[in-house]
């Protein structure tokens, strides 16, 4: 009997053990196609990049004769209109006023100026393409400039769940109309002054040395 009872107590034990190796056995698997599925992730965000770039500089070098400026961010622009008497730029805490125009990489247009109507960004405190984002603080007040976008710069992976598709390059012109300072930025920027300046000690001529009546009327008629 007792023998029976270890036979059984054995095999539960072997049950359980093999059990919690299979277990173990079974993840290892995930953590190895995880590492693999992101290297090719990233190996196929590199292709797509460089094939987008590729287009790009293609047609840089069909239009020799137009100048185009090549920027740290990874995306290209040229210059419609430029200024000559303009040197401000906007900065954080403008307001930027803009007509827009988008077409994709071959020239068609996507979004026309009277599609888009215009259009009013909060410098760096707005969320809208990653590349406007950038390329308007390179801008001058009048001036029209025609960006090269590859799609990370531009709407990436989803688009717009409009008309721009997935991994969409885009070409979009831009003429600032016109920026000014955030009021909201001037205006909470005002009572830090206003403050500074009623915390000095204003000069009053002792009350005890005029009757009551005539500091009242001193204090109409000064």
């Amino acid at each position: 009997m007792n023998y029976l009872k270890i036979s059984i107590y054995a095999l539960l034990f072997a049950v359980v053990l093999a059990g919690c190796k299979h277990h173990e056995e079974a993840r290892r698997p995930i953590s190895r196609a995880s590492g693999t599925f992101m290297k090719k992730s990233a190996d196929r965000n590199k292709k797509l990049v460089a094939s987008e770039e590729d287009v790009i500089k293609k047609i840089i070098k069909s239009n020799p004769k137009v100048k185009y400026y090549a920027t740290k961010k990874g995306y290209w622009f040229s210059y419609d209109e430029k200024s000559t008497t303009e040197t401000a730029t906007p900065h954080k805490g403008d307001i930027a006023y803009f007509n827009l125009e988008i077409k994709d990489i071959e020239g068609k247009v996507i979004y026309s100026e009277a599609d888009l109507g215009p259009q009013t960004y909060y410098v760096d405190k707005q969320d809208i393409m990653m590349g406007l984002r950038d390329g308007i603080k390179y801008m001058k007040k009048n001036e029209t400039v025609t960006f090269l976008f590859p799609s990370h710069m531009a709407y990436g992976y989803h688009g717009d769940n409009k008309k721009i598709g997935p991994n969409q390059s885009l070409i979009c012109t831009v003429t600032l109309r016109n920026f000014v300072p955030d009021p909201q930025s001037a205006a909470a920027a005002t009572p830090t002054t206003a403050t500074s300046q009623t915390t000095k000690p204003a000069a009053v001529k002792p009350a005890v040395t005029k009757p009551a009546a005539q500091t009242k009327k001193d204090t109409l008629n000064p």
